[in-house]
């Protein structure tokens, strides 16, 4: 049989990232809780990787952003509140990894609450980021002589305001609510209990919302400026490369980060409320979900990715921030392509001035 501890485990696992219904991993119709071997060994080296490589990327990225990048743009405003976003969830997580390792949770209530509002809200805050990028690309290509393509950086900056103001609306219920529960080593912080019946249905609502609705923006964008370089051939410009490139990125990170935790809980869902008596495909399902969230903070690791992609003076500054010997060769082109214009408008303005020298000459 399995303990108590082990079941609240299991619970802990299942509640702390994905709104998956039910008691923790017990299938319907009588099939026995889940054991949590697989979680306790699986997600928390999973996490300890994303935390690792997160935080090492986005400390660089913060780095470059306040000491390196001399410009500002709309785009790069977009780039750093992603930026803090993805630091703030990654900031979050090692409570979650000992919560994890432990089987309970040891910190109080109030860490309770600011911990998961923190994952939460930053997590959506990271998608939403990442779809204003997508969606200001799109402009920028697709329609240049649009309001939002030519914004400035007041703009930009009441754009950010909205977005921090819609995700901060949607979990600031977390911060009002107690979410302990138990007692003792076997007390959790869970965020989908059932005293808070609404809490769990809006969440639910919310993070389905928030993977269709940026997923099909994306999709749009990436395929509207697709077809708009194809049918001007317009391939081979950079500027077009740049922006497939930018979407191009972002689509992969969001479908590899946030799609198998969607599907398999979807087709968790689909199995407890029709074939609740097939323990196997419960199982299945139910340990594909639990592997999947390792997935879901991925994306903060690479963004990083991102950032290089999508803005030439983050990548420029980053370049001339490494030793010599590691730096782009793309940088190194542009000094030399730099060089090369400065020695030919020299010479030219030197020919210039010969032949209006040698006018005046023969004007004497």
């Amino acid at each position: 049989m399995i303990s108590e501890d082990n079941k609240n485990f299991t619970m802990t696992m299942l509640n702390s990232t994905t709104p998956i219904p039910g008691d923790g991993g017990s299938g319907g119709g009588g099939c026995p809780p889940v054991r949590s071997q697989l979680e306790g060994a699986i997600l928390p080296p999973v996490i300890t990787i994303d935390v690792i490589l997160g935080l090492l990327g986005n400390i660089v990225a913060l780095w470059i952003f306040c000491f390196k990048l001399k410009a500002w743009n709309p785009n790069n405003l977009f780039l750093f509140n992603l930026v803090i976003a993805d630091f703030l969830a990654l900031v979050s997580l090692p409570l979650r990894i000992d919560d994890f390792l432990r089987g309970h949770w040891v910190f109080g209530d109030g860490l309770c609450r600011i911990n998961l509002f923190l994952m939460y809200s930053n997590r959506s805050a990271s998608i939403a980021l990442m779809t204003v990028v997508a969606i200001y690309r799109y402009f920028k290509v697709v329609h240049p002589h649009h309001r939002f393509s030519r914004m400035t950086k007041r703009k930009a900056a009441y754009v950010l305001l909205f977005v921090w103001l819609l995700v901060i609306s949607l979990w600031a219920p977390i911060l009002a609510n107690n979410h302990i529960k138990g007692s003792n080593n076997s007390t959790l912080c869970l965020y989908l209990t059932s005293s808070l019946t609404i809490l769990v249905k809006m969440h639910r609502i919310v993070v389905v919302l928030e993977f269709i609705i940026p997923l099909a923006m994306l999709l749009f964008c990436s395929i509207r400026i697709s077809s708009f370089l194809r049918q001007r051939q317009m391939g081979k410009l950079e500027k077009g490369r740049k922006a497939m490139r930018v979407c191009n990125t972002i689509v992969a990170v969001y479908i590899v980060c946030f799609l198998p935790t969607m599907v398999t809980t979807i087709g968790l869902r689909v199995i407890r409320s029709y074939r609740p008596q097939d323990c196997a495909t419960l199982y299945t399902f139910t340990k594909l979900t639990i592997v999947s969230l390792g997935l879901n903070f991925l994306n903060s690791a690479l963004d990083p990715i991102l950032y290089v992609f999508s803005s030439s003076m983050f990548r420029k500054a980053l370049c001339s921030s490494l030793p010599h010997f590691l730096r782009c060769s793309q940088d190194a082109g542009d000094a030399e392509m730099t060089a090369s214009s400065t020695e030919t408008q020299s010479t030219t303005q030197q020919e210039l001035k010969s032949v209006g020298t040698d006018r005046g000459n023969e004007a004497m």
